[in-house]
Order: C-alpha cells, then sequence, then structure tokens
C-alpha cells in the first residue's frame, strides 16, 4: 500500500475511518491502559481523530504521526490553535501547548524524536495497514517507544468478503506480532454496529499490550 493510496483518500474526502465522536473502547479503557493525567501517549496514523482532543482534555500530552499534511493542517484548524512549523529530520512536526504532530511515514519515527512515551493509542493505524507492512510497522513501535502500553483496538471479519483497509486482525496474529507475554487478554469484544462498510459483519475488540 503506497503513500499515494493514503493522500488519494484524503484529497477525496474518502475518510469514513475518520469518526466524529469519541471511541467508546477508548472511553471505557484509557484508565485501564494508563492513558492518564501527564502521560505522554503517541497516536499513530493519527488523522485528525477527536479522540486526541478527548485525551488532551483529561490531561495527557499528546504526541501523533499522520502521513497526510492536510489532515494535520485541518485538526490544528478545528481545534482553533495555530501551531509552530518546523522541519524535524524526515518529518514537518506542528506543535502547540501538550500536542505535536509529526507529519510522515510512521516507518521512519525514531525514538531520540519522539522522547519518552507512555503510552500508545492504536485505534485505526495497525487495521489500517496489510500484513507485511503490520510487522514493520510493531517492530518500529517496539524500537521506538518500548515500555509504552498499548491499546489496541481491532476488528476481526471474512477477510474474502472484503479487501480492506480497514483489514481483519485475528488474536493469533496479535500474538505473532506482539508476543504472548505482552499480549493481555482481550479487553472487550463486541459486534460492530452495523457491520463493516455497513454490509460485512465484524467484530470490534479492545486488547492492552503491556
Amino acid at each position: 500500500m503506497q503513500h499515494a493510496f493514503w493522500h488519494d483518500k484524503w484529497e477525496r474526502g474518502e475518510i469514513g475511518f475518520h469518526q466524529k465522536d469519541i471511541n467508546a473502547f477508548l472511553v471505557r479503557f484509557a484508565d485501564t491502559a494508563g492513558l492518564t493525567d501527564g502521560k505522554r501517549v503517541l497516536v499513530p496514523l493519527c488523522g485528525k481523530s477527536q479522540d486526541m482532543t478527548w485525551l488532551l482534555q483529561r490531561g495527557c500530552e499528546v504526541v501523533g504521526v499522520e502521513l497526510n499534511e492536510s489532515a494535520v493542517q485541518q485538526y490544528f484548524a478545528e481545534l482553533g490553535v495555530t501551531p509552530a512549523v518546523s522541519d524535524v529530520g524526515d518529518f514537518t512536526c506542528y506543535q502547540a501547548p501538550d500536542i505535536t504532530l509529526y507529519c510522515g511515514d510512521i516507518l521512519l519515527i525514531t525514538p531520540e524524536l519522539l522522547g519518552d512515551i507512555d503510552g500508545v493509542y492504536d485505534r485505526a493505524s495497525l487495521v489500517a495497514l496489510p500484513e507485511d507492512m503490520r510487522r514493520a510497522y510493531v517492530k518500529t513501535l517496539k524500537a521506538a517507544a518500548p515500555k509504552a502500553q498499548h491499546l489496541l483496538i481491532t476488528f476481526e471479519y471474512d477477510q474474502a468478503l472484503h479487501s480492506g483497509p480497514p483489514f481483519s486482525v485475528t488474536e493469533a496474529e496479535l500474538i505473532e506480532l506482539y508476543g504472548s507475554e505482552r499480549l493481555q487478554p482481550g479487553l472487550a469484544s463486541e459486534p460492530l454496529e452495523g457491520g463493516l462498510k455497513g454490509k460485512v459483519p465484524a467484530v470490534e475488540s479492545a486488547w492492552l499490550v503491556k
């Protein structure tokens, strides 16, 4: 999956992955995952998610990474904040009090760039990537935020009925990616209301990765 795929999605406004409401699993399990006041939380492939604003409002410092620059610009415009903009390594950095968004390829992110990260909130990142990229993505996050706890949200469905994204990610694959010693028993699994894309039966699950 090439960068142009996602840039075209944003340019055409085909952003069904963007939720206007705060994710229910985030609200339910933020405390469990340690995404609490004073913590630095990484939101990979963040888009212009309002979940970041919810984390800010509960006292977290948010660090996001997003490929598409217009998404980052839209986020700050909707937040009503004018960020400072600078070039940092392979990224363009948009920064305001308690929030820093890096525009660039998540696979190029480094621990030096991020600094200490306490937690990772992954709602639509892992499931947005095909299988080969999922392995590279998890390897990158392990190196960039080695001490962070993850709140991870996935979908599981018959992949033959929908080519993705979002992709179906099974528990077996999560164990392979994160290791059985890190992946905790699932926090919750619920049928996705209306199905995936409004037509494919799917289960949405929340996981804690320690």
